[in-house]
């Protein structure tokens, strides 16, 4: 499982809306995560150096912190239930942590 440019494109740009809708902050997802800065950077821009596991971790953590606040997370399209069918089969993804307090 391959992005283009354009899904690329449009899942660092869901990723980095989610991020923002979610309230948290960077330093506190990495830490959750377990990220260095820079793998959250990468991560979120969907990199060439970032893991696809990394992403859809990313895409996970963000969509459940948003999820428990009440609240609706920006549409993924690239990254769909759909889609993490196929990922199964390519990446081994992993659940989120719980949100640790800051």
């Amino acid at each position: 499982m391959s992005l283009n440019r354009t899904e690329i494109a449009r899942t660092g740009l869901e990723l980095t809306a989610n991020l923002e809708r979610s309230g948290i902050t960077r330093e506190d997802v990495a830490r959750d995560l377990g990220f260095s800065t820079r793998r959250l950077t990468e991560t979120l821009r969907v990199g060439p150096a970032s893991d696809p596991a990394d992403v859809w971790l990313l895409r996970d953590y963000l969509d459940r912190e948003i999820r428990e606040r009440g609240e609706m997370p920006h549409p993924w399209t690239v990254l769909t239930d759909h889609a993490r069918e196929s990922a199964t089969r390519w990446f081994a993804l992993r659940t989120p942590p719980e949100r640790r307090a800051s």
